[in-house]
């Protein structure tokens, strides 16, 4: 039974893979979709797609971006449309810090140890953890722990690709889990909390108001990531033949031994000055990275260079003892050899970025969102049943709208009022948004960070594509889905609270 089981499963997950390849070259697709959005955004104003907003009462109508003036707007945009693009500056600045740490021998040291040291069947669990732990610095976990866990598992021999896809499922599908609070956790909350007022004036929500069940979510998730890595996804991946990597070639140093342990020394030297200089920036009063409110505001919109300063100093400290690092040729050679392998992604991010702005100014997204909404209102189930298929609703529309925020501005109005005269509680109703916006993150190529993870993959084998990736990915989508819906059920059924200030149920 089991072996009929894994044969369906690959036959099926095949099928998946053989017909999204079927697909153009991802940059081609994007550039298709683009063009697609115009004609299809003319369509919907010809049948008056309409829809109010719940928050301001005003009608969302489509906007035909055939128009005269919108045309004009996708030329002249074009250009910010693309250095604006989210993913970019982050991507770009962080490989050139992780470029230099990786070619000085730094990561290579390390995963060495990390590989002489970790036991085999825990690698697996740490890079799934660690991509979940990973929320606390925003979106930066896309950008270096997809990277890193596929070159842990080339170093233990394994499928890099196979690494890649747990570190990747781990950022992404466990968004919304953490054993801490992040800061996705008050800008929920915040929305929830306003839209439980239209219902209760007086009602607050917290922002560690899910913090119990995201703890039990991490829980799940690291134990479902590692089962799909070690049971679905590297089996059917097979072995890697590292021939049709896209590897540069090293040259071979004189270091020895001795050198490397120095330089390894010398290296946490630096990495313990990095991060003391990080809490003297941080933690004194009036410090550098504090605003007037003596709020991290100003430390979490720098974790993009503080990262890629990170990995830049103690790269660089290593590459110096080590002597990887001879002169400031040597850097600046890292540095722009690092630039290099991003070329793809930057005409890729070009594409995407025209596609995904293009998309919004038609309003497309918001009405789909919000169509969704009003499907959703119409159904008369149960209390459990509603919160489920609200949680598919909004798995489906994290498919065509990636922002987590955007889609709760939206949907919060709507269904924790909705929900709160069923005697559901704001809190309740957030914990099944933040299941259903985390489990089809690592399978939409609307996901802003879809293209890198793409661009990383193919280093490792470069006849991959978009179907391969998404097929890889769908074992976790599905398992994470399942998973979580039965946690929530069981959470929900046994009436334990969502975390420290929330309530089980709702008093009017």
């Amino acid at each position: 039974m089991k072996r009929l089981t894994s044969r369906l499963l690959n036959r099926a997950l095949s099928s998946i893979e053989w017909l999204g390849n079927r697909l153009p070259d991802p940059i081609v697709l994007y550039a298709l979709l683009a063009a697609a959005v115009p004609f299809m955004s003319a369509l919907a104003v010809g049948i008056g797609w309409a829809r109010e907003h719940p928050v301001t009462g005003d009608m969302v109508r489509a906007i035909n971006l055939l128009d005269k003036e919108q045309m004009q707007r996708m030329w002249t945009e074009a250009v910010d449309n693309f250095t604006s693009f989210a993913p970019l500056g982050a991507v770009l600045v962080t490989v050139m810090g992780i470029g230099v740490a990786e070619r000085s021998g730094l990561i290579d040291h390390v995963l060495r140890l990390t590989v002489q040291k970790a036991p085999r069947s825990l690698v697996t669990v740490i890079i799934v953890f660690a991509g979940i732990m990973s929320s606390m610095a925003a979106d930066s976990g896309y950008v270096v722990l997809t990277p890193l866990g596929a070159v842990v598992f080339a170093g233990l021999g394994r499928h890099p690709l196979a690494g890649l896809a747990a570190a990747f499922a781990g950022v992404a599908g466990g968004f919304s889990a953490n054993l801490l609070i992040t800061s996705l956790d008050p800008l929920l909350s915040g929305f929830t909390d306003e839209a439980a007022r239209l219902y209760l004036t007086d009602y607050a929500v917290t922002p560690d108001a899910n913090y119990f069940f995201m703890i039990a979510s991490t829980v799940l998730i690291t134990l479902l990531g590692w089962a799909i890595t070690e049971w679905i996804v590297e089996p059917r991946l097979g072995k890697w033949n590292p021939a049709n990597a896209l590897t540069e070639e090293k040259e071979e140093t004189s270091t020895t031994q001795p050198q490397q342990i120095r330089a390894l020394t010398a290296s946490l030297v630096a990495v313990f000055a990095c991060i003391t200089g990080l809490l003297f920036m941080t933690l004194p009063e009036n410090a550098l990275l504090r605003d007037e409110e003596e709020n991290l505001v100003p430390f979490v919109g720098s974790l993009v260079p503080i990262i890629a300063i990170s990995f830049l100093i103690p790269g660089t400290v290593y590459g110096i003892v080590s002597r990887s690092i001879t002169s400031t040729k040597d850097l600046a050679d890292m540095l722009a050899d690092s630039m290099a392998t991003m070329g793809g992604y930057v005409v890729l991010a070009f594409a995407a970025a025209q596609f995904i702005a293009w998309f919004g100014w038609s309003n497309l997204g918001l009405l789909t969102a919000l169509e969704g909404a009003a499907f959703l209102q119409k159904l008369d189930l149960g209390s459990l049943p509603v919160l489920l298929t609200f949680v598919w609703m909004a798995a489906a529309i994290n498919l065509v709208i990636g922002s987590a925020s955007a889609k709760w501005g939206i949907m919060a109005t709507v269904f924790v009022p909705m929900f709160m005269i069923l005697g559901i509680t704001p809190e309740t109703t957030q914990a099944a948004y933040r299941v259903g916006d985390s489990i089809t993150n690592m399978i939409t190529p609307l996901n802003p960070y879809f293209p890198i993870i793409l661009s990383f993959a193919l280093k490792y084998d470069p006849k991959l594509k978009m179907g391969t990736l998404v097929a890889t990915m769908l074992p976790y989508s599905i398992a994470f889905a399942i998973g979580w819906c039965i946690l929530f059920s069981v959470w929900y059924g046994l009436g334990l609270p969502l975390g420290p200030g929330a309530p089980i149920h709702l008093i009017p």
